[in-house]
């Protein structure tokens, strides 16, 4: 009996350090995956940080109004005044009907419906 006992004690041994081995390995794969995401991630950053301060320079006002300038006959632009400006009062909202429809057969949440209620 002992014999056994020995001979599935050693083959258990034999596979968690095959299972440990193998664990290493996806583990160290893994590691070097988190790391290749890393250095990306940052890459991104600072490609991110260089688009921003390219865009920072190009909108510089007084660059914009030079353009302006230059471009005027073909462009007609104008610079903003308060009386260019809106109120609230003066947007046209669309009706609820034209986003939601009629309502014709309503359903409750339990998917009963109701044909004869009539509904608004």
């Amino acid at each position: 009996m002992r014999p056994v006992l020995y001979v599935l004690s050693f083959l258990a041994v034999l596979g968690l350090g095959f299972w440990a081995y193998t664990e290493h390995y996806n583990t160290r794969e893994a590691l070097r995956d988190v790391q290749a995401l890393q250095t990306e991630i940052a890459d991104l950053r600072e490609a991110l940080t260089l688009q921003r301060a390219e865009w920072a320079f190009l909108n510089r006002p007084t660059r914009l109004r030079e353009l302006a300038t230059l471009n005027f006959e073909r462009l007609g632009l104008l610079p903003l005044e308060p009386g260019q400006f809106g109120e609230i009062g003066q947007v046209a909202y669309p009706a609820v009907e034209e986003f939601f429809g009629q309502i014709d057969n309503p359903v409750t949440i339990a998917g009963e419906q109701y044909p004869d209620r009539e509904f608004p």
